[in-house]
């Protein structure tokens, strides 16, 4: 599976309107046959970052960035930026979430 992690500096003016500029490149990447998981969340520290964690199957992930809507969500996303996003991505072992057995609720 490939795990990715992008931290997306927002500019003020578009923190608010922020979901529904990226909502048609979410939906189309959430109906990716190799998408495991597509997720968005604010961070606690910045209210103008955005964290997507996304993860692919092997085959799903070269797939992916060669979609045409691809291309149109980064264009999208491009002026509301006040910087380049910031990424993590990595090949890891399992095809999606595991239970965290540290904090294990019966």
């Amino acid at each position: 599976m490939y795990l990715i992690v992008v931290k997306f500096p927002v500019k003020p003016e578009s923190v608010d309107s922020w979901t529904e500029i990226v909502a048609d490149y979410t939906a189309a990447c959430r109906a990716e046959e190799g998408n495991l998981f597509f997720e968005w969340s604010r961070s606690l520290e910045n209210p103008s970052e955005f964290v997507l964690v996304e993860g692919f199957t092997d085959e799903g992930a070269t797939a992916h960035v060669q979609s045409p809507h691809f291309q149109q969500g980064i264009d999208a996303m491009r002026p509301h930026l006040t910087a380049t996003p910031r990424i993590v991505s990595r090949q890891v072992d399992g095809n999606g979430w595991d239970e965290m057995g540290e904090l294990k609720i019966d």
